[in-house]
């Protein structure tokens, strides 16, 4: 699971992509730890996720607590489809805050 992340003047960008799971939680909180040590607003795109179980979903909301603990802050931002399901099948749209945007297809 590819993390990108780029130190801006005012904020972190993060961007994660492919499998956020069991699989790969463990690189992936060793590589978001390094980020999360500095107290700074983080923002994290998630576009690029492609599947999502509940060790991401864990991940998400200890980085969370660990931006906020360290004085920072966590922003999710561009939730991929598979995302926004897993955020909505666990009720954590209120604990995250984060705006969604929830994209319809029209069929003919």
């Amino acid at each position: 699971m590819p993390l990108h992340a780029t130190s801006l003047p005012d904020k972190i960008a993060m961007k994660l992509e492919g499998e956020m799971t069991i699989y790969h939680a463990s690189e992936l909180k060793e590589q978001m730890s390094e980020w999360l040590e500095h107290p700074r607003e983080i923002e994290m795109d998630l576009s690029g996720v492609s599947e999502i179980d509940s060790a991401g979903l864990q991940l998400l909301i200890a980085a969370k607590q660990e931006a906020g603990r360290r004085g920072g802050s966590l922003h999710l931002l561009f939730h991929s489809q598979v995302v926004l399901e897993a955020i909505e099948l666990c009720n954590l749209s209120g604990y995250f805050g984060d705006p969604t945007l929830l994209l319809y297809t029209l069929n003919d």
